[in-house]
């Protein structure tokens, strides 16, 4: 295996990694949590599924330590094509992992009042409650506010991949329409709160991390002479 597909399966081991446990952080523990309208019962959920709770932390610390490396791996494989896309591409995906760590102290807060008898002789049952769902709140809108950058990133990553001759372009302008279904998402829910999002205007992101997450990890990169290790 020469230097650049060792690279790119490395990206796409990273990226993978990503998915998995941002599918089981975002998606899998909130649905077996979070129950929107009713305090005590979320509340309830957590103490019954501490475990899972937890295992939704871990699961999102390491994603996003993944997704630390992984714009470093991607921009070894890709600045060749163009530097300083490739230094923007770094730029905007880190962006966002202050953010979502203190969004992961907002969890860590909720255990610690949760877990144990020390804050249940301090507040009443009540007031335990509202905490609780205050933290939820602010560790929402912080992964929220982190879906900027979850597209911005992926502009100038679909550029590079579009622009590559080792790399299929139609996944680069799946990339780069991912960028705006992100983005489209965001502002509708901020602008219109109670609009439904129709499902089609994230199927380009999908389409493009996917695609790309298995295409580096099973394909690799084509023979170029851009591609030097």
């Amino acid at each position: 295996m020469d230097a650049n597909n060792k690279t790119a399966r490395i990206a796409g081991l990273l990226y993978l990694m990503t998915i998995v446990t941002g599918i089981f952080s975002l998606i899998v523990v909130p649905s077996r949590v979070g129950t929107h309208g009713d305090v005590a019962l979320t509340v309830t959920n957590i103490v019954t599924n501490e475990l899972l709770f937890r295992l939704g932390i871990a699961s999102g610390a390491l994603g996003y330590v993944a997704f630390l490396i992984l714009p470093l791996a991607l921009y070894k494989l890709l600045s060749p094509v163009d530097r300083n896309m490739a230094v923007l591409m770094v730029a905007l995906a880190v962006a966002c992992l202050p953010i979502y760590f203190v969004a992961l102290a907002n969890q860590m807060d909720i255990l610690s009042l949760v877990d144990g008898d020390k804050y249940k002789q301090v507040f009443t049952p009540d007031q335990l409650r509202e905490r609780v769902m205050l933290l939820m709140e602010a560790y929402n809108n912080k992964v929220f506010v982190s879906e900027i950058f979850w597209g911005l990133w992926l502009l100038p990553f679909g550029y590079l991949v579009f622009k590559s001759d080792f790399l299929p372009k139609v996944l680069g302008i799946f990339l780069m329409l991912g960028c705006f279904s992100y983005l489209i998402g965001y502002f509708a829910q901020i602008i219109f709160p109670h609009a439904t999002i129709p499902s089609f205007v994230m199927l380009p992101a999908t389409f493009g991390e996917i695609g790309i997450c298995l295409w580096l990890l099973i394909v690799g990169v084509r023979k170029s002479k851009q591609a030097v290790g």
